[in-house]
């Protein structure tokens, strides 16, 4: 079978569900297929196709999810944050360079000004609402219509997804993800979760993510599985989405587990009664603490995985019971071959730290149009993650956290999330994230940013007392501030790069 797509799609049951709302009747895979067939028909009618790229400016929920696989299935989706404004839309439209942009009709968004300053048509997307979720109209009438540059159905190579890194050291970079990657991918995380016909996920996570793209969405339709898309994270209403849609699993970053729980934790039973099969989280370090209390609230396994964009998004994962789950480690290979490198291209044996490097069929081949990014990134076929970890004996991988994230006190190297678990064991604390401060003579110190738990209270003292007793004395945060929310990035991932200067502590 071809690695594309479309034919993870075309081997589901015709009348499988396959994306739904909370409240709205499921489309199935027989008008899924059809609604590619159509998108396919009218992109090719006005000269978009293979090789070319597409932008999409929708809100999440069941359209984006369809939208986003009837597009890969006929060209280059190129999804992109809908909250953004008028300078992120202009740098991003400008770099992807798309034949047009697909947006939502009635959607006051600046992406509508910048596409005409660039000269970029708009593909005007309207939903059904009275129909399935999901279904949806196209009008093409602002192009004119033309054949495109190279027709017929989308091949394994070709690119079906293009997003950009997160830009927050160096200029975003473009990276193609080609239909070979993606339905590898899709195959990992369903292999790795056992999904199959009877599963259904509640995607709560963006669809201009890859997480939420790959890790929800597709993971579940190409495993012959349902996805439901909600309109967006709320924690507030999660229980009560979850109950309508009855789903088997969900897969959330931490900080939403985090509000979940915050919820859950006052309705257990509500919680209990949902009988999910696993909980899934991604894209940055789950404390140990919200694993354990997520398994005691909702009764069932919390699989922490490892994922990147250039990656297809997941890299590994601990496994589902009866194999072992290593709390504050991240799992074993989980698709692609995983190793431990050193400064000089070398491969390092179980117990030694370095960077963490991938290749396998779920890994982009490169960046777009950035070969000096591209002679950085790549060793000997390896991919360099930029992460820092090691393997145990066991093959399982335990990040010590982003390279540029490791702080540097006097030449003494601190991991970040080495801290945060400490200062997490601490009753008050509800959640932290530690980072670098920068500093006149030791080039950087340690400093925490930390929400506390409601009907809590506590001291920049007392914590700093109780880091002490568990960490070596230049470990201990210099600074810690106590805050309502940490500011985080567009996926709700907390970011560290950056955070001193975000909280007016760069000097």
């Amino acid at each position: 079978m071809s690695d594309t797509i479309l034919a993870r799609l075309e081997a589901r049951a015709p009348a499988a569900r396959a994306i739904g709302a909370p409240g709205r009747p499921w489309l199935d895979t027989r008008a899924l297929l059809a609604l590619a067939a159509e998108t396919r028909a009218r992109l090719a009618a006005v000269g978009i196709g293979r090789g070319d790229r597409l932008a999409i400016v929708l809100p999440n929920g069941p359209e984006m999810a369809a939208a986003f696989v009837s597009v890969a299935a006929a060209t280059c989706a190129a999804p992109l944050n809908p909250a953004y404004r008028d300078e992120e839309f202009s740098f991003y439209l400008s770099d992807l360079k798309p034949k047009a942009l697909l947006i939502q009709t009635g959607l006051g968004s600046p992406a509508r000004a910048v596409a005409a300053r660039l000269g970029i048509p708009l593909i005007e997307l309207s939903p059904e609402p009275e129909g399935p979720a999901g279904l949806f109209r196209l009008d093409t009438s602002a192009l004119s219509p033309a054949a495109p540059a190279q027709d017929g159905p989308v091949t394994p190579a070709d690119a079906a997804l293009v997003l950009h890194t997160s830009g927050t050291t160096a200029r975003p970079k473009i990276v193609p993800l080609s239909n070979a990657n993606l339905a590898a991918s899709a195959r990992h995380i369903g292999s790795t979760l056992a999904l199959g016909p009877a599963d259904a996920c509640l995607n709560i996570m963006p669809l201009f993510h890859i997480h939420g793209l790959i890790g929800a969405t597709l993971s579940s339709l190409a495993a012959g599985a349902g996805v439901s898309c909600t309109s967006g994270f709320n924690a507030i209403r999660f229980l009560s989405q979850a109950e309508d849609v009855r789903p088997t699993w969900y897969s959330a970053v931490p900080t939403m587990h985090q509000a979940i729980l915050a919820r859950a934790e006052r309705e257990k039973e509500r919680a209990r009664a949902l009988n999910l099969r696993f909980i899934r989280s991604s894209s940055s370090s789950l404390p140990r603490q919200v694993m354990a209390a997520l398994e005691e609230v909702f009764g069932c396994p919390v699989i922490e995985s490892y994922g990147m964009t250039e990656a297809s998004h997941q890299m590994t994962s601990n496994p589902l019971p009866p194999r072992p789950r290593k709390p504050g480690s991240v799992g074993p290979a989980a698709g692609p071959e995983v190793a431990i490198m050193d400064g000089s291209g070398g491969l390092l044996p179980p117990g030694e730290s370095g960077e963490v490097v991938i290749r396998g069929p779920n890994v982009t081949k490169g960046y777009a149009e950035n070969p000096e990014a591209n002679a950085k990134s790549f060793t000997d076929g390896w991919f360099r993650t930029g992460d820092e970890g090691r393997l145990d004996q066991e093959g399982y991988l335990w990040l010590t956290g982003r390279i540029k994230e490791i702080i540097n006190r006097a030449g003494e190297k601190i991991s970040p999330l080495e801290v945060d678990a400490i200062l997490m064991d601490h009753p008050a604390v509800a959640q932290v994230v530690t980072f670098a401060l920068p500093h006149t003579l030791l080039g950087e110190e340690v400093a925490a940013a930390v929400v506390l738990r409601e009907r809590f209270s506590t001291t920049e003292g007392e914590l700093r007392e109780f880091c002490s007793t568990r960490l070596s004395a230049y470990k201990v945060p210099r600074k810690i501030l106590f805050m309502k929310e940490i500011p985080k990035g567009a996926t709700g991932k907390l970011q560290r790069i950056g955070l001193a200067q975000k909280l007016g502590l760069a000097g």
